[in-house]
């Protein structure tokens, strides 16, 4: 009887023990990792918002200068070199300009009514301070007189106006042998050929059909017909006279 008991009393004490999930084991569980935290770095912050700040500032600046407009003087048609130049001549025009490229500011536009092209004026472009003079390319006591010249009686490079020149009367093949040329003045050359110094003032388109080329020069007045007179025969060539040379 005591036997019967005791295994009732064991049974009852397993049915009242609490029951387990079935499973592998868990341990204790870790407690969570800490992240630390970065150091902030105060100067390395200002360095990094300096920086961004002078990025920013050029950048406008950069775009504020290229969107820059300056109001200049441009051609508004052709202008012969030496010829006086009036106010229906020049125009305006707002540009974005590089500052070295040369022009004049359109505030000069009455200014240069009245002066001379020192050279040839095309329209559409961009006014020079250097292609404008107050002094005429044919001084006084000066005439102008045209050179009809072919190519072989010109040098390959080409003539400007201002540029010095030697006019040198050649032979004529039709004079009678033991003749000599004369010179501007009427005296006779001897074996030297006669030179005529002169100054370019204009330079012609060459012909279509024979590329003869039309000069224009300044010599003094008492030269002046005697060089016209002997460039009706063709017998001239002109030399250019060093650009240092008097």
């Amino acid at each position: 009887m005591s036997s019967t008991t005791r295994s009732v009393s064991q049974h009852s004490a397993a049915a009242a023990a609490p029951t387990t999930p079935a499973g592998p084991s868990t341990g204790p569980v870790a407690a969570p990792r800490m992240v630390r935290q970065r150091r902030r770095r105060p100067g390395l912050i200002a360095l990094s918002v300096a920086l961004i700040a002078a990025g920013g500032l050029s950048g406008a600046v950069l775009y504020s200068s290229s969107g820059h407009r300056t109001a200049v003087v441009v051609v508004a048609r052709d202008v012969p070199v030496g010829s006086r130049i009036t106010e229906a001549d020049l125009a305006t025009a707002s540009i974005a300009l590089d500052p070295a490229v040369q022009s004049v500011n359109a505030s000069r536009t009455r200014a240069l009514v009245g002066q001379r092209a020192a050279s040839d004026l095309k329209a559409g472009s961009l006014l020079a301070p250097s292609q404008v003079t107050d002094r005429s390319l044919i001084g006084p006591g000066e005439q102008l007189v045209g050179v009809s010249v072919k190519p072989s009686q010109l040098p390959a490079t080409p003539l400007v106006p201002g540029e010095k020149v030697l006019i040198v009367s050649t032979p004529d093949p039709n004079a009678a042998p033991g003749r000599s040329a004369t010179n501007g003045a009427g005296a006779e050359s001897g074996t030297s050929p006669v030179t005529l110094s002169a100054k370019v003032v204009a330079v012609g388109r060459p012909a279509a059909a024979t590329g003869a080329v039309v000069v224009d020069v300044a010599v003094p007045a008492t030269d002046g017909p005697a060089l016209a007179a002997q460039t009706a025969t063709g017998n001239v060539a002109l030399v250019v006279v060093a650009r240092d040379g008097s």
